[in-house]
């Protein structure tokens, strides 16, 4: 294995990285009243988590250990994109807070929802 690569043992020991915005699989999220949010992850990003797990798993018949470790190494990136993800969207709110600027609620709204959102879908995997 590349000893360069994010594994899934560093992210639970690691703290998250700056990274823009983004969202998981391409899927749009609604809220209560059914209005769509944003994607975890902008549709060309989960694409290419998909062709990379694709060739991953076509490699396993000739390479098995290191497809494992590949594996690995892009789960811990997802997880630590996604961590960023949410970070990047609290460290937002309470930059606003600190400047003293009113935070709408429909902005916390938002927030939450997403959150939540995220919740349930690490709940259910």
């Amino acid at each position: 294995m590349n000893d360069d690569r994010l594994t899934t043992s560093d992210l639970a020991s690691t703290e998250t990285t700056d990274a823009p915005n983004e969202a998981i699989d391409g899927r749009a999220d609604t809220d209560e009243s059914g209005k769509r949010l944003d994607p975890l992850l902008p549709t060309d990003q989960a694409d290419g988590y998909t062709t990379r797990w694709q060739r991953i798993q076509a490699g396993f018949v000739d390479q098995p250990r290191e497809s494992v470790e590949e594996a690995d190494a892009l789960v811990a990136d997802l997880m630590q994109r996604l961590a960023s993800t949410f970070s990047d969207e609290r460290k937002q709110l309470e930059s606003q807070w600190d400047q003293g600027d009113d935070v709408s609620t429909e902005d916390l709204r938002v927030a939450l929802t997403r959150y939540r959102s995220f919740f349930e879908r690490l709940l259910s995997a």
